[in-house]
């Protein structure tokens, strides 16, 4: 190997060794001066954006994975993971997440095991109002916009840049492919698909046994 690219990689994975705690560092106190409660084993690769507001709450369980911003989620648009809240957002453990934006007005409840891929964004609330003459005035705009919860059961997987949108209930287990709209419930071990996203089959019970 060519002396300059093996000194090129060295200095690289160097960097990312020493980086890395002091990411989780500035993520932890994030989430401390946000009144977040969160478990142990966090991990973060780059610089999240956390705001929680006076009515806000977020829990967070054991070993969080995190990957955000630039060289840390290599299949493309290198963004920050978001956590917006002005409801409650819950968080399961074991839970890995890449350039992923909560928007959480009401309630937002994620479980364990579950896997959110590149460029995902979950919204509890439509963010403006259906009606025209409410949209003119900001105040009346943001109480008229509607809200409701959103729920990621237990050993979900869910593909890049997808969009799940308010109301919508994801069963356990089940697989939401790249790209798709969610606008709907999902029951439990099946595999959906699209914008909107749509039933695609049944996930057999022999591909969840270990």
């Amino acid at each position: 190997m060519n002396i300059l690219v093996f000194v090129f990689k060295a200095l690289r994975k160097l960097v990312s060794i020493m980086k890395s705690p002091l990411y989780n560092l500035f993520a932890q106190m994030q989430l401390y001066l946000n009144g977040v409660k969160f478990g142990g084993n966090i991990k973060v690769n780059g610089l999240i954006k956390v705001f929680v507001t006076r009515k806000g709450f977020i829990n967070i369980g054991n070993s969080l994975k995190i990957n955000s911003g630039n060289n840390y989620n290599v299949i493309g648009r290198q963004q920050k993971c978001i956590f917006w809240v002005d409801g409650k957002l819950d968080i399961g453990n074991n839970v890995g997440m890449s350039a992923t934006a909560i928007i959480c007005k009401t309630k937002i409840q994620i479980g364990s095991n579950v896997l959110i891929g590149g460029n995902t964004v979950i919204y509890d609330t439509d963010f403006h109002s259906l009606n025209y003459e409410s949209r003119k005035n900001l105040n009346q705009d943001r109480i008229d916009a509607k809200s409701k919860p959103v729920i990621i059961s237990d050993n979900v997987f869910i593909g890049a840049h997808t969009t799940i949108l308010k109301g919508v209930t994801i069963g356990e287990g089940s697989i939401i492919g790249a790209c798709s709209v969610v606008t709907k419930d999902i029951p439990q071990n099946e595999i959906w698909a699209g914008n909107p996203a749509k039933f695609i089959k049944l996930i057999d019970s022999k591909q969840n046994s270990i």
